[in-house]
């Protein structure tokens, strides 16, 4: 069992707390106090969560976490999420947030600030950590860390693209000599198309907001090269055409089924790709302009609500849940990355997962989406403006697309 909470810590979640009615009996909310709780997340696919959890209620009888799955899909948790918030519901205690979701879910008071201090951040991943802090107060703790690599055919690829030239160079020449297509990511318009234009965006030198998301420091020239990317991809022919419907998974079942050379993804697609296709699979670095590029963090944060009746439970369970020995877990029985640095420097681990060290680079040179509370207005946009210059991938559709994606993120900026 965790030592208890500090009591500076209990003073602390009592001033935090917000005194409103929930939908389960109608108690006082933001009190700091213990007891049974509800763990809200996105639905278990490789049903490693509960073991852990068991571990919990074993040890803590009277302050029970029940799991509660929400949708697999992002969008749907964060709508459910945000219903039971706004209505003040005290049925979710801890919060499984997508990292996107950080500045929206604190600027509309739905969650605490946590004391740093609690949490031992500084033995994780220096980029994860800041998915979790908006306006300099920490909001959630990491739980699960994510970046983009690049997946290729060991066995066609003599020495993998560190550059976009040469991915186009190496992806022309396989798809010449070999019956298969060149390179794909997610290029349907939803939020990977935000997120694989913000890595090419990343890895020409660009950035889509500033640091504290006042300001729109999109450049149209390093949008129009991000894009140009893509563009001569499509036209060319080493980007096939139907790769403007891949999701994550099309795109990894393309790769592993042998119809791709190239592939971006995340590090979930490593088992099975590798399962599949065995030692013809490597991973690299995303590639970019004049260099290795960089990726968009993904991964996952764990918050308290604010209408929680037994906060301080629920943050004695965040500590146990991002613990050394469960972050281990998550990385060997759900296959998730970790937070915790030491653990993609255990050799143990390299000899089960060999990307890792190429994903801590990945991590450690990879970039946080656009921070806003407004963030889903954005990533719509941004979405439907690059989905509509790929649909017509001319010389003319990046320079167009980029200007009218600048517009629009200003008047939502202007308007926030």
């Amino acid at each position: 069992m965790l030592r208890p909470l500090p009591l500076l810590l209990a003073a602390l979640l009592a001033v935090a707390g917000c005194g409103a009615a929930g939908d389960e009996g109608g108690g006082e909310t933001g009190t700091g106090g213990t007891g049974p709780i509800t763990f809200a997340t996105g639905r278990d696919t490789t049903a490693y969560l509960q073991p852990l959890l068991d571990r919990w209620n074993q040890a803590h009888p009277a302050e029970k976490v029940t799991l509660l799955e929400l949708p697999e899909a992002a969008d749907e948790q964060r709508a459910q999420m945000v219903a039971n918030l706004q209505a003040q519901s005290n049925r979710y205690d801890v919060l499984g947030l997508d990292v996107v979701w950080t500045a929206e879910f604190a600027e509309n008071g739905w969650i605490i600030p946590l004391e740093r201090g609690l949490f031992p951040l500084d033995r994780f991943l220096p980029p994860v950590v800041e998915t979790a802090v908006y306006k300099n107060k920490l909001w959630a703790v990491p739980y699960t860390s994510n970046a983009g690599l690049l997946y290729y055919r060991a066995d066609l690829v003599k020495k993998p693209p560190r550059t976009w030239a040469e991915l186009r160079d190496q992806a022309r020449e396989i798809t010449k000599k070999h019956d298969i297509d060149g390179y794909a990511g997610q290029f349907l318009a939803y939020e990977g198309l935000t997120v694989n234009f913000s890595e090419a965006l990343q890895s020409a030198g660009g950035q889509i907001l500033n640091r504290d998301g006042t300001e729109v420091t999109l450049d149209p020239a390093k949008a129009e090269t991000a894009l140009g990317f893509l563009l001569q991809g499509l036209r060319e022919g080493w980007i096939p055409t139907e790769s403007l419907s891949y999701k994550e998974e099309e795109s990894r079942l393309a790769f592993q089924e042998g119809r791709l050379a190239f592939a971006r993804n995340w590090p979930h697609a490593y088992g099975p790709a590798r399962a599949k296709l065995g030692d013809k699979v490597a991973v690299t670095r995303l590639p970019g302009l004049n260099g290795p590029g960089s990726s968009t963090l993904g991964g996952a944060n764990l918050a308290v609500s604010a209408f929680s009746r037994h906060q301080q439970t629920a943050q004695e369970f965040i500590r146990y849940f991002t613990s050394l020995e469960n972050e281990r877990r998550v990385l060997t029985e759900g296959s998730f990355p970790p937070v915790w640095t030491e653990l993609y420097d255990d050799p143990d681990l390299i000899e089960r997962f060999p990307y890792l060290p190429v994903l801590k680079e990945s991590i450690l040179a990879a970039k946080a989406r656009p921070v806003s509370a407004n963030y889903n207005q954005l990533s719509l946009v941004i979405a439907s403006s690059v989905a509509k210059a790929l649909g017509t991938p001319t010389p003319e559709s990046a320079a167009d697309a980029a200007v009218s994606m600048k517009s629009e993120l200003d008047e939502i900026i202007r308007t926030q």
